[in-house]
């Protein structure tokens, strides 16, 4: 009977599955990094045999640049067994202008529904007749029948 990891071996080898295979390299060689430089990662691509790095600042370039030499030397000396399949000779960086996407948190939805509802301490009994302008006035007893109506509930 055979392993679970060989059965999945097996399948990432086959060539539809090259892009899994190639997505599993580059998170292989992002590894080698150091985590101050792959905060500022934004995305990775390989075209015509060179390896992209899409980084999200200038500071973060300037870091990776100081680092790349020595991921370049480990790749150079062993290249890892998941990047078998995988070819690229050069490994380039560059940075994106575009402002990174913000993902949906969704922490803040279950504390949107954690928010007490209060009760309203407003009884709407106050004057619009002073108001002069009469858009005001309208806006007032507007906000004045939504207080009343508040209560009631």
């Amino acid at each position: 009977m055979k392993k679970a990891r060989d059965i999945i071996y097996s399948l990432q080898s086959q060539p539809q599955f090259q892009k899994l295979q190639t997505y599993q390299c580059i998170d292989t060689v992002l590894s080698l990094l150091l985590p101050s430089v792959k905060r500022f990662i934004e995305f990775t691509y390989i075209k015509n045999a060179i390896l992209f790095v899409a980084l999200s600042h200038n500071g973060g370039k300037q870091e990776f640049d100081n680092n790349i030499k020595m991921v370049k030397d480990i790749l150079n000396l062993q290249k890892p067994d998941r990047c078998k399949g995988v070819e690229f000779h050069d490994i380039r960086s560059f940075v994106t202008h575009t402002p990174r996407k913000r993902q949906k948190d969704t922490a803040t939805k279950t504390q949107l529904d954690t928010i007490p509802i209060y009760i309203e301490r407003a009884s709407g009994e106050f004057d619009t007749q002073k108001i002069q302008d009469p858009d005001l006035q309208a806006i007032a007893k507007e906000i004045q029948r939504i207080i009343v109506a508040r209560n009631q509930n």
